[in-house]
């Protein structure tokens, strides 16, 4: 029986659930291939720490490169994170004609056109289907299930650290940061959580679900970003009175003017499937012309389900070695060469509706003074509400608009700001209504 031979890359969290699955599911996965995959090498700066797995003392090396210029070694696998000197190790193993699967989605989100370009170049495979919804397979639902369609539209929630602490919030109750603390003491937010709280990470996901589904070449710096750390429960409540659930949402939309994308908190109607997609779940719908909507839903992130989308892709990887067959489908499923530039709208052009909140001295004629800037702006008032839900010496005012341009919100939100009975800074959170028509 033939032998596919893997090299590691990251010994951490999801190298570790690789090389638990590899040898727990070893049979299954030689009947199926009718081959074997055999984990020779391991690199990893960490050599001490109990991982525990058991490999061989021989397996484990901190110097990456006997690893990438071992030529019996066919597939790397890189799960160590970041831009470098993860870059390097991939060009280089793609350079001496090795196959390769990452789950880095900020290396590829930044340096994806590089690296795919090169995988193409040389006729090798590159699979990524973990850097996307942990184990959800969306990758190759765009790649090869939907590659018939013309989508037009590609959203949901992508990022588990950040849905875990919103439906923590809205089930139980709690502010942000004594929410994430509660999450970090559980292992299900890094000690550092800026990329997941600030909307980065998924950020990383939208830039690679843009490409994959909708054929559009899109700049991470160029998609509007914010997290969550200024949602409040106050909002949460707030929320819930209007009918909604807050969610950090990634969203892609495309007409003929353009591409719309941009990664936000915005509120959900209870009505809609996301708005159920609760803990560290992750889920991601398309819109196709010939399909229509579909939704996809399942652990986003973890140990167990990262390395399940790893180990899938090494044995479709090592199906092609075996059949000859390397390089048959471009990393995006589509050559790059067709690859469209894509415009995406400024956040200014887009119009919604708006959840607005303001705390404010408890005076005379507050909401009009605030309801005659946003008339300046043309911002209608669908409705308002007024609780005595105290915040120090100041009460909320919370309003829903109707349809607005968001430049034109900013501006007002700017001089709503700077009035003397207005303590700190307004909130707004956009109203999804029509997510994904």
């Amino acid at each position: 029986m033939p032998t596919i031979r893997l090299g590691l890359i990251g010994f951490g969290t999801i190298g570790t659930g690789v090389v638990k699955l590899l040898q727990r599911q070893q049979r299954q996965i030689r009947e199926k291939l009718g081959a074997s995959l055999s984990l020779v090498r391991i690199a990893d700066v960490d050599l001490k720490t109990d991982r525990g797995v058991r490999v061989g003392p021989k397996v484990l090396t901190n110097d990456a490169n006997r690893l990438l210029n071992d030529p019996s070694i066919d597939i790397v696998i890189e799960l160590m994170g970041g831009y470098e000197p993860a870059r390097r190790f991939v060009l280089a193993a793609i350079g001496n004609g090795k196959d390769v699967v990452t789950a880095n989605k900020a290396l590829l989100a930044v340096h994806g056109r590089e690296i795919f370009a090169a995988a193409e170049r040389a006729g090798v495979d590159l699979g990524f289907e973990a850097s996307v919804g942990g184990g959800i397979p969306i990758i190759r639902v765009l790649k090869e299930g939907l590659a018939a369609d013309h989508n037009r539209a590609v959203y949901g929630i992508v990022n588990g650290t950040s849905n875990y602490i919103l439906s923590t919030m809205t089930g139980q109750g709690g502010e942000f940061d004594e929410v994430l603390r509660a999450a970090q003491a559980q292992g299900l937010a890094e000690a550092n959580p800026t990329y997941d709280v600030d909307g980065i990470d998924a950020a990383h996901k939208l830039t690679l679900l843009i490409q994959l589904g909708l054929g559009a070449r899109v700049r991470l710096q160029d998609i509007p970003t914010a997290g969550i750390r200024r949602v409040s429960q106050l909002d949460i409540n707030y929320a819930k009175d209007f009918g909604y659930v807050i969610k950090l949402l990634a969203v892609a939309k495309e007409d003929h003017e353009g591409l719309e994308a941009w990664v936000q908190p915005a509120m959900v109607p209870r009505s809609h499937l996301l708005a159920d997609v609760n803990g560290a779940l992750n889920a991601i719908a398309v819109r196709g012309e010939a399909l229509g909507a579909s939704m996809y839903f399942g652990m986003g992130a973890g140990m167990m389900p990262t390395a399940t989308a790893v180990v899938a892709d090494l044995m479709e990887v090592a199906r092609n070695r075996l059949r000859g067959s390397r390089g048959r489908v471009a990393p995006l499923g589509y050559p790059l060469a067709v690859q469209r530039k894509a415009r995406i709208k400024p956040m200014g052009e887009l119009s919604s509706e708006f959840y607005l909140r303001f705390l404010v001295r408890d005076r005379p004629r507050v909401l009009a003074r605030i309801a005659g800037i946003l008339g300046d702006q043309d911002i209608s008032i669908a409705s308002v509400i007024q609780k005595g839900r105290e915040v120090g010496a100041h009460v909320p005012i919370v309003i829903r608009t109707h349809t607005a341009r968001e430049d034109k919100l900013r501006r007002a939100l700017r001089a709503i700001d700077r009035l003397s009975v207005v303590h700190g800074k307004s909130v707004s959170i956009r109203i999804e209504d029509s997510l994904g028509q």
